[in-house]
């Protein structure tokens, strides 16, 4: 685990302080000193994972690690704008590595091309966070409670079409701080009555409130028991789109890739099957998830990427800006 030491010590230079100087006004020295001192591991260079490297990398953390075995396809270049066109049959990691590292040159970022799927644990314990994109659902699981018996942060996010999701695990005890409108009580000549004797809120002023919020891990977050009472009363606020993150999961799982446009009957048939064996193991209603979803969820769409990847970049910005005694505000499970 890195030293916490290097973290908080980290150094702003003159030159940093000119780059940086639109975001340290934006959230200050000190937070921008706390992610200049932050080394993230991100899995997986498809669209939505150039999307967070570019927000991370302009951001300024201290290190970037590009980790991904797969090799640049015409799909691939279609959704991300790291690789170059010319680049198809090359590692995606190693081909996005010049274009990622041109856009910050203080940031470290390193190309891994080896599988994650291989890596031993102690590879994953080096990073303050870890963001995992385009990955299976098992090496998920391993990686969420690999981290979280560490207190490494954990970001998963994944683009199908025009759906999204993005997961992040902070630990059972998250502490983060809340901006608040500052309370005014009321003085001792304020005037006779209920009204005078309330405490009033001032607009010009805030306060910043401590709070804790414990984070689930994926494995309770998608092994629901949807037979509860508790879960059942929920069912009705719980987004279909977390049925049908499990569908492109066992998808994924069963085919070792994600649905094809160039095999789309086939692939459409096959998404149809695993809707209806997931939803009946999953103990809910065969209506809860109807066919419509199936001419939506072939290929990354760049626009998706963007937005997905703003919302994941920003959720491990946050995170970073105030490592251990301050956090970002909770968010336990999007989608969208």
């Amino acid at each position: 685990m890195i030293d916490m030491i290097e973290k908080e010590d980290a150094v702003i230079s003159e030159e940093e302080a000119a780059q940086y100087d639109r975001q340290i006004r934006l959230w200050g020295l000190d937070a921008q000193k706390r992610l200049r001192g932050s080394r993230v591991l991100l899995v997986g260079l498809g669209g939505l994972g150039a999307e967070v490297a570019k927000n991370l990398i302009l951001a300024g953390v201290k290190a970037l690690t590009l980790l991904d075995h797969e090799q640049v396809s015409e799909e691939s270049c279609r959704a991300q704008f790291l690789v170059p066109v010319t680049a198809q049959g090359q590692n995606r990691a190693q081909a996005s590595l010049e274009r990622a590292q041109n856009l910050n040159p203080m940031v470290e970022v390193h190309a891994d091309t080896n599988r994650v799927e291989d890596k031993p644990d102690d590879f994953f314990l080096q990073f303050d966070t870890v963001c995992l994109t385009g990955c299976s659902r098992d090496l998920m699981l391993r990686v969420d409670q690999l981290c979280s018996q560490h207190n490494i942060k954990v970001f998963c996010g994944d683009v199908y079409g025009y759906y999204g999701y993005m997961f992040c695990n902070l630990g059972k005890e998250h502490n983060y701080v809340e901006e608040k409108p500052k309370l005014v009580k009321p003085t001792s000549d304020s005037g006779d009555g209920p009204e005078a004797k309330k405490a009033k809120v001032d607009p010009n002023e805030t306060t910043m409130v401590k709070k804790t919020s414990t984070f689930c891990s994926l494995k309770d977050a998608l092994e629901v028991d949807w037979t509860s009472e508790k879960a059942k009363a929920g069912l009705k606020k719980t987004p279909v789109d977390y049925f049908l993150l499990h569908v492109m999961l066992k998808f994924r799982t069963d085919k070792g890739r994600d649905p094809d446009p160039q095999s789309f009957a086939e692939d459409s048939q096959l998404l149809r099957q695993i809707r209806d064996d997931v939803l009946e193991a999953l103990s809910v209603s065969g209506d809860l998830l109807n066919d419509d979803f199936i001419s939506y969820c072939f290929s990354e769409m760049s626009p998706v990427c963007a937005v997905m990847g703003g919302v994941l970049g920003q959720e491990v910005v946050k995170d970073n800006f105030y490592h251990k005694e301050y956090g970002s505000l909770p968010k336990r499970c999007s989608s969208s």
